[in-house]
């Protein structure tokens, strides 16, 4: 007779099975469509006469359209369900970012990258919370970094592939750049349309689940949301009072202006300090990329195991910084960059203990908006982030003061997480 245990672990299997790769795709194309401007900068800047802090601005206005739309998508996603609103993103944002060869104008620059900020607001939030349909919370930690791995892959993949499109350069009259957009942004129109008939909004609807594991994973999720102690959040109109949601949305603020610094400015670092052709250091942004995929999954299969989530996210912060301070002093081009390089590890390895823990603390309307809350002000870090490596590079003609700047932001994020004190839901025996 098969015990508790063993539908457990099966019932898991096939939910990861069936949704993590999907969702995991859908990232990549969504983190591609957002930083892709990173790898078109050293283009863009020449070809349209942008300065660094117009460049600088444009990528960053994707995170204030983010921001200031990221809680009202995320409450529609609770009104027309997951598939329908995150298919619609989807279709919606490709077609944005598939029309960036039209820009001529620091004008039209920042529209389109206002633009699609909006169309991506609901995505991530949406599927954080979504995950919490899906995973009880002792597998969320590896579920989340499984999914969030998605942003170091897209570096990974991103770099070949925007290098295949930049050498695209002058086929049929139009720049390799322009090619760029519209190759990375015309597989989010397909992806979107698969999501209507791949998701499923419930475990309840989950005809490719068999009863007895529908039976198990919604009986679970459900004994774990009446376990959420009385003190944490339940409603919305009680997360603004909320005074760990504001601490966990600080670390992240700190977290996002270490992440799009370089996220969208690396290629242009890199190009600083290696002197690298063009071609050769957009592949060079594969490595931060790869080391920052195997961080995150390690660390989170860490924390999940010791079912601990704070000195795993204060010592991901911690290495961060001390990768962006290092890339400040050292004098070795080579050396700082591979300094960049654990920066970029530590700052994705972040990502899987600091989602477990809103996730641990919310449910109701509170997890959708608190969710998006903490990623509204993380997507304020997004803006920051991009705008000060602009600013300083064009002041200075370096990045080390912006770079000195995310290393005393992520310092102190790491002591505000050590300080949390967050209530867990009491523990739930998942094998009797």
């Amino acid at each position: 007779m098969e015990t508790t245990e063993q539908l457990s672990a099966r019932t898991l299997r096939r939910v990861s099975c069936r949704l993590l790769p999907f969702l995991f795709a859908l990232y990549v194309f969504a983190y591609l469509d957002r930083v892709n401007v990173g790898y078109a900068a050293l283009f863009i800047r020449r070809e349209l006469d942008f300065s660094d802090t117009v460049y600088g601005t444009g990528a960053g206005l994707f995170f204030l359209s983010y921001a200031l739309f990221e809680v009202p998508s995320n409450l529609v996603l609770l009104r027309l369900g997951p598939r329908r609103w995150i298919g619609t993103l989807m279709v919606v944002w490709g077609v944005i970012s598939a029309s960036m060869p039209l820009v001529r104008t620091p004008s039209e620059f920042y529209l389109l990258r206002f633009l699609l900020g909006a169309a991506e607001a609901g995505f991530f939030p949406g599927i954080i919370l979504y995950l919490t349909y899906w995973f009880p919370q002792k597998q969320r930690a590896r579920a989340v970094a499984l999914f969030m791995a998605a942003t170091a892959i897209a570096g990974v993949i991103g770099a070949p592939l925007s290098g295949l499109l930049l050498r695209l350069d002058g086929v049929a009259g139009v720049a390799g750049w322009k090619w760029l957009f519209v190759g990375e942004g015309l597989p989010s129109v397909l992806l979107g349309a698969l999501v209507f008939l791949v998701l499923t909004d419930s475990p309840e609807r989950a005809a490719w689940l068999g009863p007895d594991e529908r039976t198990w994973l919604t009986e679970t999720l459900a004994t774990e949301r009446v376990s959420i102690l009385a003190s944490h959040s339940v409603h919305l109109r009680d997360v603004w009072r909320n005074a760990v949601l504001w601490q966990l949305a600080f670390i992240y603020f700190a977290i996002s202006v270490a992440l799009y610094s370089l996220s969208l400015w690396l290629p242009v670092v890199l190009k600083q300090l290696s002197r690298a052709s063009d071609l050769r250091v957009i592949l060079l942004t594969a490595i931060p990329y790869l080391l920052a995929a195997i961080a995150m999954l390690l660390i989170a299969r860490s924390s999940d195991e010791k079912q601990e989530r704070r000195w795993h996210l204060f010592a991901s912060l911690t290495g961060a910084a001390a990768g962006f301070g290092l890339s400040v002093v050292l004098q070795s081009p080579w050396v700082a960059m591979s300094a960049l390089f654990l920066a970029a590890a530590g700052v994705w390895g972040c990502f899987g203990p600091f989602w477990a823990l809103p996730t641990a603390m919310l449910r109701g309307t509170a997890a959708a908006g608190g969710i998006a809350i903490i990623n509204s002000v993380g997507a304020l870090g997004g803006f920051c982030g991009p705008y000060l490596m602009g600013r300083v590079s064009d002041a200075t003609h370096s990045f080390h003061a912006a770079l000195a700047a995310s290393t005393g932001l992520l310092l102190i994020a790491a002591l505000v997480a050590i300080r949390l004190r967050i209530q867990v839901p009491k523990k739930i025996n998942y094998t009797s």
